[in-house]
C-alpha cells in the first residue's frame, strides 16, 4: 500500500511529495523501517528499495509484522541529480529533526521523523559521493555502540565503523531517531551517481537477515553471511595526497594491504611524471579508495582500518 507522508503545492503545477510502501502481514507488531534517497545523488539505496519491495511483495506470507521503504526523502535532488534540495543550497541530512513551523525543508524533516519515530529498527541507506568509493559499511556514533552495533552484525556489511561524535551529526536523520529511542543504523556504499548492483544484493540479503533475526521474515537465507569487522576507537589512518596530480590506482576497497604496498601513484600528464607514490603506512583494511581521479594537496585518497586482528 502506497501511502504519502508529506505532499505540498509548488509552481507551474508540480506537486513535492514523499511516500512510502508499507508491506504488513502477520500478527507481531514489530516495524521495520527502509530509507534512502536524502541526497539525490545518492543511488545505491534505489535499487535495494526495489529488491526489498520485489521480495517482500511476492512472498507476503514470509512476511511477520510491517516493512515500511522510503525510496526518496529528497525528490527533487533525485530529480536533479543534485546531493542537497535544489533552490534551497540546502543538505537535507543537516536539518533534522526539522520544525512544524519552519522552512517547507523544516516542516517536510519534522513530518518525516514524526512518520518514522517508534520503529523498532531503521536501516538509513547513502551512497559515498562522486569522489571516493566505499566497501559496503554500517557508520555508528560512539554513544549509541553498545545498543547498534549487535544489530549491524547481521546486516552482511564487511565493515562497522564505531566513530567519535561530531557536532554536524546531531542534526541528521540517524541522529534525531536514535535520541528519540528509535534504532537507526546508517550504511554508506559504493560511490555517487552510480549502482552497484553486486553491493545492492549484498544490503538486500543483509536486511532480510536482520529481519529473520527478529523474527519478521521466515524466507530462507543464505547461512554463509559474512561477520564484518568492527573498528572502534582511533584505528583509521587516512592518506591524503602530497601533491596536486591525477590519482591512478589498481585497486579496489575491500582488500587487505600491507605496510609500504604501493596504493596508487600521482602523476603528471603533461610531462609523464610520476610526482608522488602513494603507500599505506600500516597493515589493514583498505574500506575506501579514491574513484574521481584529480586531486589537490590534501584530497583524500584512502582510509585503512589498522589492527593486529586484520
Amino acid at each position: 500500500m502506497i501511502k504519502t507522508i508529506v505532499s505540498t503545492e509548488m509552481p507551474v503545477d508540480e506537486q513535492f511529495r514523499i511516500r512510502k510502501n508499507v508491506i504488513q502481514h502477520g500478527r507481531d507488531g514489530l516495524r521495520f523501517c527502509v530509507v534512502t534517497g536524502t541526497h539525490g545523488d545518492e543511488l545505491e539505496g534505489q535499487m535495494v528499495c526495489y529488491e526489498l519491495a520485489r521480495i517482500v511483495s511476492g512472498h507476503p506470507e514470509w512476511l511477520n509484522g510491517t516493512l515500511e521503504i522510503y525510496p526518496a526523502l529528497n525528490p527533487l535532488g533525485i530529480d536533479t541529480i543534485q546531493r542537497g534540495i535544489p533552490n534551497f543550497d540546502l543538505d537535507m541530512n543537516r536539518i533534522f529533526p526539522g520544525d512544524p513551523q519552519g522552512t517547507m525543508a523544516e516542516q517536510t524533516a519534522h513530518a518525516i521523523i514524526e512518520d518514522i519515530k517508534g520503529a523498532d529498527m531503521v536501516i538509513d541507506i547513502h551512497s559515498s559521493n562522486l569522489y571516493l568509493r566505499e566497501t559496503p559499511q554500517v557508520r555508528i556514533n560512539v554513544q549509541n555502540a553498545a545498543w547498534l552495533v549487535p544489530f549491524a552484525e547481521h546486516l552482511g556489511v564487511d565493515f562497522v565503523w564505531v566513530h567519535d561524535a561530531a557536532t554536524v551529526l546531531e542534526a541528521t536523520l540517524a541522529h534525531s531517531l536514535n535520541s528519540a529511542d528509535t534504532p537507526c543504523l546508517v550504511v554508506e556504499m559504493g560511490v555517487g551517481q552510480r549502482i552497484n548492483h553486486k553491493m545492492c544484493r549484498r544490503l538486500v540479503a543483509g536486511i532480510l537477515n536482520l529481519m529473520l533475526r527478529m523474527g519478521m521474515w521466515k524466507g530462507t537465507m543464505n547461512a554463509d553471511m559474512p561477520h564484518p569487522i568492527v573498528c572502534e576507537g582511533d584505528h583509521v589512518t587516512f592518506l591524503n595526497a602530497e601533491t596536486s596530480g591525477v590519482f591512478l590506482t589498481e585497486l579496489k576497497c575491500g582488500v587487505n594491504v600491507t605496510k609500504g604496498q604501493t596504493i596508487g601513484q600521482i602523476v603528471d600528464p603533461l610531462r609523464g611524471q610520476v610526482l608522488s607514490m602513494v603507500t599505506s603506512p600500516v597493515d589493514g583494511y583498505l574500506f575506501t579508495i579514491r574513484a574521481y581521479p584529480i586531486v589537490y594537496e590534501g584530497s583524500l585518497m584512502a582510509r585503512i582500518y589498522h589492527s593486529e586482528e586484520v
